[in-house]
């Protein structure tokens, strides 16, 4: 989404509809410590109630639609009544909400996706969970199904921060600050190899989008540093993602 990892390129043809200046607004050139994620020194919550990233209720859903490489694709994003439970040694548990995220195909251009479809790109199940009481949202990894012709083909990018896939280094990321501003800096994914994506705010203002314009936003940079792919991301208070690259938000259920 809200976790896609930075794989859509910023191109001149895919100007974001209302994603209008990327001009960053004025900076704090902070860089976040990891530190507010571990889990060893921070209580959680499931009520993730961030400004620019609300996860709650149960069954809150945002749908969106672009061009990509030729394609009209949609991604659809749904807050599931399904918890994960991480475990960190023997006294330290979080429990995380799980996030669906669905992108298909979108041959019908209608924003809805039909079961069976074998326009199905990609299933992943994310893992949130919302530091208590400051708010900020950690990212614990995720699960990923990667499709062709309707079958299974990869699991590329998935990852758990207690280490259930044997990889040193994990822990979780900082998804969402609790207050974000411009020139923040922070890691969102911290599995060494696997999935590293930073992220940076790079602005505020108005961004307009096939669902209506947003006045309160904030823009976001994101890199992975595993293949120097780029992209950007927007979010608006109170409703969360709104641009994904070329994808605009087209519905919002909350």
């Amino acid at each position: 989404m809200i976790q896609r990892r930075a794989k859509r390129t910023l191109t001149a043809a895919t100007t974001l509809v209302g994603l209008m200046l990327l001009v960053p607004s004025s900076s704090t050139g902070e860089t976040l410590d990891p530190s507010l994620c571990a889990p060893d020194r921070n209580s959680f919550t499931l009520d993730i109630n961030n400004e620019f990233l609300p996860l709650a209720p149960v069954g809150r859903s945002w749908v969106l639609r672009g061009e990509d490489e030729g394609r009209t694709v949609g991604l659809r994003i749904t807050v599931l009544n399904d918890t994960e439970e991480f475990s960190f040694g023997r006294r330290t548990r979080v429990t995380t909400r799980v996030v669906e995220e669905l992108e298909w195909v979108d041959t019908n251009v209608n924003g809805v996706f039909d079961d069976g479809n074998t326009s199905l790109i990609e299933i992943s199940r994310n893992y949130f969970a919302q530091t208590d009481p400051a708010g900020t949202v950690c990212y614990f990894g995720e699960n990923v199904d990667i499709y062709e012709d309707g079958r299974v083909v990869s699991n590329e990018g998935s990852w758990r921060a207690d280490g259930r896939h044997r990889l040193p280094g994990l822990a979780p990321g900082i998804f969402m600050p609790a207050s974000p501003k411009p020139g923040m800096h922070f890691q969102q994914e911290v599995a060494p190899g696997v999935a590293e994506d930073e992220a940076t705010i790079v602005g505020t203002g108005a961004v307009e989008t096939p669902f209506g314009t947003f006045e309160e936003t904030i823009r976001v940079r994101e890199a992975n540093p595993i293949d120097g792919d780029k992209g950007y991301k927007a979010y608006a208070r109170d409703v969360g993602l709104i641009v994904d690259g070329p994808l605009s938000l087209i519905s919002f259920t909350g």
